[in-house]
């Protein structure tokens, strides 16, 4: 999503507040944007904590500051300045991390993003987007930027080959059936939307993605909360770990509601040691996050 992210930043800095720091990434992605920006990108180097402490006082001084890093390195190395600075003053600071999920696979556990959002949604004030498709990229900045508080931007590798999906929104329903209701955030849901379409009628899910959190924000449609009633089967599909992630949310707002269900699953990344390391794929087969896999739970 690097290439679309370049092209909704260069229509973003247009506005001659936006400015935009790198902690010494975005090589052979963002140089048309540096050139663009002139003094207005900044390399702020390996120093992450200092870089987020600039932003919020860029954003405290009604400047429109983005910081971005590979997903760990935003968010996990400055968790303190994200917090103190940031997320307690509420300014407006929009943070992108690159890699969310096993996107890093290879690298090992120290470049996984499992536990990103289920962390960042503790603080006071932040918000979350998760970009589902390369499409989503350039309204997911809109919304980020247009937005006045802290907001985490998640970016990962659009999966949903030769499918067109609908417009951005923060809900949205991908395929129809008698299925279950299946709920999923991310890139991940591409992996598996072309499988669930070749599905008989009777048996196929109703995947539906979501892509802000919280989501009592941005509340599940009707539509939805009709179909998990009369269905009463859910599954949740998260490239993060279990505690805190969209899986534990959904629950808890289902139970806050009184909405009675059979079943209630949940498909998300088991474990950030493993004995052997490899692709994105490699490590979403070891905590069952590949396509058989899924395919095999919410049939």
């Amino acid at each position: 999503m690097r290439e679309e992210l370049c092209k909704a930043l260069l229509t973003r800095s247009e506005n001659p507040n936006m400015i935009f720091l790198t902690g010494d990434l975005g090589f052979m992605a963002l140089e048309e944007l540096e050139k663009k920006m002139g003094p207005r990108f900044i390399n702020a180097g390996i120093s992450e904590q200092n870089m987020m402490s600039v932003a919020a006082a860029m954003a405290y001084e009604k400047l429109e500051p983005w910081v971005y890093s590979i997903a760990p390195f935003c968010y996990a190395r400055p968790f303190e300045q994200i917090r103190n600075d940031v997320a307690f003053h509420n300014v407006p600071v929009k943070i992108i991390g690159n890699g969310g999920g096993y996107g890093y696979g290879v690298m090992g556990p120290s470049h996984h993003a499992i536990e990103d959002y289920g962390i960042l949604l503790t603080l006071p004030h932040l918000r979350v987007i998760v970009p589902a498709f390369n499409e989503d990229v350039c309204p997911a900045i809109n919304a980020a930027g247009d937005l006045d508080c802290p907001v985490y931007l998640r970016l990962g590798r659009g999966e949903n080959e030769d499918y067109n999906p609908p417009p951005y929104s923060p809900w949205r329903k991908i395929t129809d059936g008698n299925g279950r209701v299946v709920i999923s955030i991310g890139p991940i849901a591409g992996s598996i939307i072309k499988p669930l379409l070749l599905l008989p009628f009777n048996i196929r899910p109703q995947l539906w993605i979501v892509s802000e959190l919280p989501i009592e924000y941005n509340l599940p449609p009707r539509e939805l909360m009709d179909s998990i009633i009369s269905i009463r089967k859910v599954t949740v599909i998260e490239e993060h770990v279990s505690h805190g992630g969209l899986g534990s949310i959904f629950a808890q707002f289902l139970l806050k509601k009184n909405v009675n269900i059979d079943q209630y699953d949940h498909c998300y990344a088991i474990a950030h040691h493993f004995s052997t390391y490899g692709s994105q794929t490699f490590m979403r087969k070891q905590s069952g996050l590949d396509v058989d896999t899924l395919l095999g739970k919410i049939i």
